[in-house]
């Protein structure tokens, strides 16, 4: 077995496929990457819910006060 801290990327990828598809097979192993990769929802759509439509002039505020309010802290 490899040390994970000394495996390139594609070296890890690679093993946890080999994983998944010990595990689930390699059915499973497929069910199981189309859900991970496909996600849900509309994240185009969410983010505006969360964000709205802000104006830049306030949120270079809000930056600015969180900034100092973190500096307090520390």
């Amino acid at each position: 077995m490899m040390d994970a801290r000394t495996m390139t990327l594609e070296q890890i990828r690679m093993a946890g496929l080999a994983a998944l598809r010990r595990s689930l097979g390699v059915v499973g192993m497929v069910r199981f990457l189309q859900q991970s990769e496909t996600g849900w929802g509309d994240y185009t759509k969410d983010r505006n819910q969360w964000l709205g439509d802000p104006d830049l002039t306030e949120l270079a505020k809000k930056i600015q006060t969180r900034h100092r309010n973190r500096k307090k802290r520390v």
